[in-house]
């Protein structure tokens, strides 16, 4: 990402303005464009994003035909009782079913139970939610089909201990793992193979009965597998690379979780494995699809979208710092905006609150130090940043001197992971509640 050349040039002839530093003409743009004024904008473009990974958009499409049998659905994550809704609202035929959500992401259905539970880290009611569909999908015939509906979160919800585990085992690794910066592939990595359900293994149980996965994607690169820990789909992955990743980050492990893992036994099934011959999966909303409805939306009001990549990884502050080098590099002629997804980490530190994006956010206008006509929002296409009660947030050219106004010190709350704290107090957090679909990280850079 180094280099000037990361952004188009634009004549100076065509330069317009919006609201941005001292001196500035706050209204040219408006009047020339109709365009809204920047954090509008962006608020704008990210609902853009957030709508076109919506289950309403994505699932009917992508219906199979019914079958001469039984229909069970099964499903977990952020968007499953979106999805399950509008299954129900498209379906032709008998169905049955239950899917678990995060607790605040339910929607009404009348033939697809729906349970929450919690998330990131899994509870009780996980647990039954798991054994519940585990147990829905045994005793099927070829002629059956098991629908199973995953999007980002499955991985917490359906909280299954393998054989010789407990709950509380799963829970001081998955905290463990929230907090040492792992990416998403690493953690459900671990996640699979200390499961009785995840890496393929709920589709074991249902065979012989067919089974189609609908999946929408949280994790950069799109693979079925590592969505929710692949409760439907083979496993790549094994015991040996789930070892190296909890020695990378130095994980402690409970008694039973160290002796499970060194033993190795039940590896999750693997690609070409013939028990899964029946079981297909497809991919119906991602962050390239959210991202290039941002972009058209851009063009809608004659900003011109930079679409950096939507698998974008690393930790949070040094993406921030990679982005953020190119717009003070460069002098440009008209407004364009960079837009990029994927999934950040965060090693915490501190005790402050706050999730990716935020502290993604709070880096980036440190390192832009009030660079004027420069704006920008992060935020979770769940709607949750992390485990707090905001989307992401939005930065401004004046938002390191409103904060040094309140006596807040920008780099004291980024050594905290205090982006959250540092937000709020400024009045700058995005909020949207749960939308109910998971495309993962989404990063707007409006640049006037």
């Amino acid at each position: 990402m180094a280099g000037a050349t990361w952004f188009p040039q634009y004549s100076p002839e065509n330069r317009s303005r919006i609201r941005g530093g001292p001196g500035e003409d706050t209204s040219i743009l408006n009047r020339r464009t109709m365009t809204p004024a920047p954090d509008t904008l962006l608020r704008t473009l990210f609902d853009a994003a957030v709508s076109a990974a919506g289950a309403g958009v994505a699932v009917p499409r992508h219906l199979p035909a019914p079958p001469r049998g039984r229909t069970v659905v099964v499903g977990a994550g952020k968007a499953a009782a979106a999805m399950a809704a509008s299954v129900e609202a498209h379906w032709q035929g008998q169905l049955t079913g239950l899917v678990v959500v995060p607790y605040g992401h339910g929607a009404p259905t009348a033939r697809i139970e729906v349970i929450e539970a919690a998330h990131p880290v899994p509870d009780a009611a996980g647990t039954r939610a798991a054994e519940r569909i585990f147990a829905a999908v045994h005793g099927l015939s070829a002629d059956d089909l098991v629908l199973a509906l995953m999007s980002g979160g499955a991985s917490a919800l359906l909280a299954l201990p393998a054989a010789g585990l407990t709950l509380d085992d799963k829970r001081q690794v998955t905290k463990s793992l929230l907090r040492s910066g792992a990416a998403i592939s690493e953690m459900n990595c671990v996640r699979k193979h200390l499961s009785a359900i995840k890496g393929g293994r709920l589709a074991l149980a249902a065979a012989p009965a067919p089974v189609v996965t609908l999946v929408i994607s949280d994790v950069p690169g799109d693979d079925p597998s590592t969505v929710g820990s692949g409760p439907t789909i083979a496993d790549p992955t094994t015991f040996a690379d789930a070892r190296t990743i909890l020695a990378k980050y130095r994980i402690a492990l409970p008694p039973a979780v160290a002796r499970h893992m060194a033993a190795g036994a039940d590896e999750t099934p693997k690609p070409g494995d013939g028990r899964l011959g029946t079981a297909r999966a497809a991919i119906i909303a991602d962050a390239k699809g959210a991202l290039e409805a941002a972009a058209a939306k851009a063009r809608e009001y004659g900003i011109e979208p930079v679409v950096l990549g939507d698998d974008l990884e690393g930790e949070s502050r040094a993406v921030a710092a990679a982005h953020a080098a190119p717009v003070l590099g460069e002098k440009h002629a008209r407004p364009f905006v960079v837009i990029s997804g994927g999934e950040t980490t965060v090693t915490v530190r501190g005790n402050g609150r706050g999730g990716r994006n935020s502290e993604y956010l709070l880096a980036l206008a440190i390192a832009l130090d009030g660079a004027r006509g420069v704006y920008a929002l992060a935020a979770d296409t769940d709607g949750i940043d992390g485990v707090e009660t905001n989307a992401g947030a939005i930065i401004t050219p004046d938002t390191l001197s409103r904060a040094r106004a309140l006596g807040l010190d920008p780099a004291a709350y980024l050594a905290n992971n205090d982006a959250f704290g540092f937000f709020a107090a400024l009045g700058d957090l995005v909020t949207t509640g749960p939308t109910r679909t998971n495309v993962n990280d989404f990063r707007a850079i409006l640049v006037t």
